[in-house]
């Protein structure tokens, strides 16, 4: 009998693989949070100087992601897949061996442009596999890299906790991360589009979800900075009590991404692109209500099942749009997207300056809001 050599038969190798995908970088990203206190001690940095480091890992991805798209067409998403992931795995322990900020900084700074180009892979490779399985997947793939974070930090803060040295311990994730690329890799589509260019303006519906997501990220990268001092400036609770805003908005988004496929052949695209954003109001405003701090713990776990599926659902229509090349499309969209995540944070951080944190968190809710009623029009009807 002849193997089976059909596209049937490579069918769940394809769904594993793109999952794996999306797992690597959500594991890397994490996996360096429980090494910032080691590093800042280790160099001796103020929070001043270990802010201005951090800075350097956004402003890599940002340098990257607008001339990710381009790439993909020149090399393909297998190559830049393979050749970022392994560049991650190689940059995770330097981190813990920099002896300067500024090698801190250029190390970060690096592992920002893997991680741009990882993640305009691994985006295109999910549009891609949704469209030759003919299966919504995107938000469970989403779902993944959600998982990927919490395992990342739970590797970390395990093995560090155990008395394993912060260096052997990223070096052990870092290996993780090469077998997990390499396992991916032979999946992953190797689709080009050499022809285009290395960039282009977005425009139309491409320029629409690039603004929704920018709301979406800066709602986000919101509650990871912000909601643990709401909390604690509300009912000043201590500092483990403070952070349980955030664990809650993060269990609710990952489940909610995890089953977010099924509830969109449920209900459709722009049922969910209406009703998340709304959802995730609701909890900005139970959130900043200054009841019990257990009330407001749930507020923010409101926020991360309305926002779970936002983005996922947007990156499916970069997709469908003809607009533009997908590639260039999706680097654009998410290049706009991820300026949120760096602008967010710090623009609440100057209206609670002026007004209060409730405030800043009240008018962010507003903008999500907007998205509601304006994001079910990237998806067609029925």
């Amino acid at each position: 009998m002849e193997p089976k050599t059909t596209m049937e038969s490579a069918r769940p190798g394809l769904l594993r693989a793109t999952r794996l995908a999306f797992v690597v970088p959500g594991y890397a990203i994490s996996a360096w949070a429980p090494l910032i206190p080691h590093v800042q001690a280790q160099i001796g940095l103020n929070a001043g100087q270990l802010g201005m480091a951090l800075l350097a890992l956004g402003a890599g991805s940002m340098t990257t992601m607008p001339i990710a798209g381009g790439l993909v067409g020149r090399f393909g998403c297998r190559r830049l897949f393979a050749g970022a992931g392994y560049a991650v795995a190689l940059i995770l322990p330097l981190l813990a061996l920099a002896p300067s900020v500024w090698l801190l900084a250029a190390a970060l700074f690096a592992l920002g442009i893997s991680l741009g180009l990882l993640s305009c892979a691994r985006n295109l490779h999910g549009i891609h596999t949704e469209r030759t399985l003919g299966r919504r997947l995107m938000s469970g793939f989403h779902g993944f890299y959600s998982l990927g974070c919490i395992f990342g930090a739970g590797t970390m803060s395990v093995l560090m906790g155990s008395g394993v040295a912060p260096a052997i311990a990223i070096l052990l994730v870092s290996l993780a991360i090469l077998i997990g690329v390499t396992l991916s890799t032979p999946y992953i589509t190797d689709e080009r589009n050499a022809s285009g260019p290395a960039f282009a303006r977005p425009r139309g519906i491409v320029l629409l979800i690039g603004l929704f997501c920018f709301v979406i990220f800066m709602a986000e990268g919101s509650v990871l900075d912000w909601s643990a001092l709401l909390l604690s400036d509300h009912f000043h609770l201590d500092a483990a009590r403070a952070g349980l805003g955030y664990v809650a908005f993060a269990i609710t988004m990952t489940a909610g991404r995890l089953m977010g496929d099924r509830l969109v052949r449920h209900l459709g695209d722009r049922v969910m692109l209406g009703l998340g954003p709304i959802v995730a109001v609701l909890g900005f405003w139970i959130a900043i209500l200054p009841v019990h701090w257990t009330l407001a713990v749930a507020g923010f776990a409101l926020v991360g099942a309305g926002l779970a599926n936002i983005v996922p659902l947007l990156y499916s229509a970069v997709g469908r749009q003809t607009i533009m090349p997908q590639n260039l499309a999706l680097a654009a969209a998410g290049s706009i997207g991820f300026a949120g995540v760096l602008t967010g944070p710090a623009a609440i951080g100057f209206i609670a300056q002026w007004t209060s944190l409730a405030t800043a968190f009240a008018i962010l809710s507003v903008q999500v809001l907007l998205v509601a009623f304006q994001a079910p029009r990237t998806s067609p009807r029925g």
